[in-house]
């Protein structure tokens, strides 16, 4: 189902709160201080967010747009499932439960170092009506604070067709919020994107198989591993030139 582009924080592309693992190696933190760009500070209770859960919250938030923050959006779960590209049985419906209970469980603390304020809160609130198999989620107005950072506009497609592929799933999502590619830590990698995998020789193998994905859909011309940094070839997009332009 073909939908415009998602603008999504900076803070939550460019950190490891939507964390670049599998579901079924999800860790449980008491607040965790994730890695996350420059004059932020993520801190993150609950049970450690993926990417599909990213999927959930940027669907929910395009729905959302429609309505004031702190108002309820309510709709279908089989909507909600088939605009995400997915089936509409029984498990597909107990994934999205599942989903959703972490997005209200977890408990996020957002910090800016140079404002000195933090928000802290769950990432929504919902209800759910069994019998009608529709939902309602609300979005606190304070979530705002994460849109302080910028945003990217996330293509939708894109993602769909790198599901099951965290790595790459995740890089598709870092790489988008920068508009001119400069060489990159192949450790700074690791640790944004909220890795289990600690040892960096298996890591650059994974790395390397991730971007490959991307240059399959063609987001990214090409890269090359140096040493400890990766050169990656990605053209901005039309709003990203202009900036260049304007700079």
């Amino acid at each position: 189902m073909a939908r415009a582009n998602q603008g999504i924080p900076n803070p939550v592309l460019r950190g490891a709160l939507f964390a670049a693992v599998q579901g079924k190696n999800r860790a449980v933190f008491q607040r965790e201080l994730l890695a996350c760009q420059k004059g932020l500070q993520i801190r993150f209770t609950g049970i450690q967010l993926d990417q599909s859960d990213l999927d959930v919250w940027e669907q929910a938030l395009h729905l959302a747009r429609l309505h004031p923050l702190g108002t309820r959006c309510e709709f279908s779960v089989y909507g909600f499932l088939k605009a995400l590209g997915r089936k509409t049985g029984k498990s597909e419906h107990e994934w999205l439960k599942n989903s959703f209970a972490r997005l209200m469980g977890c408990g996020v603390e957002l910090s800016d170092q140079q404002e000195r304020k933090t928000y802290g809160g769950s990432l929504l609130e919902f209800m759910r009506d069994d019998l009608s198999g529709r939902y309602v989620v609300i979005f606190n107005p304070k979530i705002l604070t994460f849109y302080e950072g910028g945003w990217t506009a996330i293509d939708w497609q894109d993602r769909q067709l790198l599901r099951g592929k965290p790595l790459a799933l995740w890089l598709h999502g870092y790489l988008a919020t920068h508009a001119k590619p400069y060489p990159i830590k192949i450790e700074t990698i690791r640790s944004f994107s909220g890795s289990s995998n600690k040892e960096i020789r298996c890591f650059k193998r994974k790395l390397a198989t991730a971007l490959n994905e991307l240059k399959k859909i063609e987001f990214i011309m090409g890269f090359d591993i140096e040493g400890d940094n990766v050169i990656i070839n990605k053209p901005p997009t039309p709003s990203q030139q202009r900036h260049l332009i304007n700079q």
